[in-house]
């Protein structure tokens, strides 16, 4: 990074009727020779949480060999997609969440399982409004990262929510979202990208009054035009081009949102189709919801994403990875052949979208690295094994280098080690410390 006499401020915002657009680091933001140069120039550290529903099928997860260094071991189905990152990946073996085990109630497992991911916590079994579980971590995260971002954290999944009783005697609320506020207080997550968008780069009003006003309007570029022709008189060429490929980005997805909404008005669709926004295709749906959680950290917008891929007991069919089963269909797959490669597609397929925000994250300079080199990113799932519906021996990935995290090791724990152990300890390294969270009774040392 080139660093400057003249300085922008590291949140420029360039601003329109209605239309805000953060920028990313520029080495115009980076003072010379001052305690802020070297500040700015060591980034900030991004995490991000990714929860896949209905377990996994472990031996399909675990790379398999001697040893601990991930480019010595084979990598199996699950976690092949991570071949690009693999330097900056850990694996983790052997951590639970015993407290997604009921011993008075059996059933209702898939609600306990989501909810616990972050938590550490049992949530209390309602049907009503006195939903309880415990704030997650999450939100212990924005707390302390989301301070100066326009957004303290941002909530995402794929599928929309539903209502009522979904689980044996527990509320929806507990597989609607993994992210709470507080205890009685579940954040909704948003599934619908054109919302999404307009939280990140409108100005200001509701978002019913944003969506309005884009179908009138110019697109968000458009309305910033002015701010920006003045900003790049005072940048450099360098600095000209990130913002360019940032700018190119910015529209793309604007522009692919649109033609999903013009999809929308003209294709009759059946009464379940999803809210317009969301792209008829489920593999576009899911690049869009990828792409914006990367512009959303190269802005810095946010520093905090939580993101579910899937919902548990989900019936969603995959055939563009050739997978015409439910979901929650395959996951229960008592040792059938078929159904385990089916189960472990979708969870490849998962992977695979995590691993993409990574590659992209890893091409991106921040500071005096990469978006990537100042990020922790945990994939995992609130089961083990699916088929059984295990909280034991869940599967963990972490990737980034945030907080000196090295990656290329695959981590071996006793069993039932509790995983809220290990989450302390990648908080830690994030810059949030935490005294306890759920069941935890310490840190793991090896992160």
């Amino acid at each position: 990074m080139i660093v400057t006499k003249h300085a922008l401020p590291r949140r420029t915002i360039l601003r329109g009727v209605g239309a805000t657009v953060a920028l990313p680091l520029l080495d115009a933001m980076v003072p010379a020779l001052t305690a802020t140069s070297r500040t700015a120039a060591a980034g900030t550290t991004r995490v991000a949480f990714w929860q896949t529903a209905n377990g996994i099928y472990g031996p399909d997860f675990k790379p398999r060999g001697e040893g601990t260094n991930l480019k010595s071991l084979t990598l199996m189905p699950i976690t092949m997609p991570l071949q690009p990152v693999l330097d900056h990946t850990v694996v983790a073996t052997g951590l639970s969440n015993l407290a997604a085990e009921s011993k008075q109630v059996g059933s209702g497992v898939h609600a306990r399982a989501a909810s616990c991911f972050l938590s550490g916590a049992a949530a209390r079994r309602t049907e009503g409004a006195d939903i309880e579980l415990a704030k997650t971590l999450d939100q212990y995260a924005a707390d302390v990262l989301g301070r100066e971002t326009q957004l303290t954290s941002l909530e995402l999944a794929l599928e929309s929510s539903f209502v009522g009783n979904c689980d044996q005697g527990y509320s929806c609320a507990y597989v609607n979202t993994f992210a709470w506020r507080a205890p009685t207080m579940p954040l909704p997550m948003e599934n619908n990208p054109r919302i999404v968008f307009e939280r990140m780069f409108g100005d200001g009003g509701s978002v019913e009054a944003r969506l309005g006003q884009m179908k009138r309007d110019r697109s968000i570029l458009d309305r910033v035009s002015a701010d920006l022709a003045g900003l790049q008189k005072r940048l450099g060429p360098g600095d000209r081009a990130t913002i360019s490929g940032y700018l190119d980005a910015v529209r793309d997805v604007e522009r692919r949102i649109q033609k999903a909404e013009q999809h929308s008005a003209t294709t009759p669709l059946p009464e379940s189709a999803q809210p317009m926004g969301i792209p008829e295709s489920f593999p576009d749906h899911c690049d869009l919801m990828v792409d914006l959680m990367f512009l959303a950290y190269q802005a810095d917008v946010t520093r905090v994403i939580t993101f579910q891929t899937s919902r548990e007991q989900g019936g969603r069919q995959f055939p563009h990875i050739g997978v015409p089963e439910a979901h929650h269909e395959t996951s229960h797959h008592q040792g059938d052949p078929y159904k385990i490669k089916q189960n472990s597609k979708i969870n490849a397929y998962f992977m695979h979208l995590f691993a993409t925000l990574a590659a992209k994250m890893q091409q991106a300079p921040d500071g005096d690295g990469t978006l990537l080199d100042h990020s922790l990113l945990l994939w995992g799932a609130g089961m083990g094994s699916g088929d059984i519906h295990s909280p034991h021996d869940m599967p963990v990935v972490v990737v980034g280098g945030g907080g000196g995290v090295k990656g290329g090791r695959l981590l071996k724990y006793a069993l039932d080690t509790p995983f809220m152990n290990f989450a302390l300890s990648m908080l830690d390294r994030a810059g949030v410390p935490i005294e306890r969270m759920g069941d935890s009774t310490g840190r793991v040392t090896d992160l």
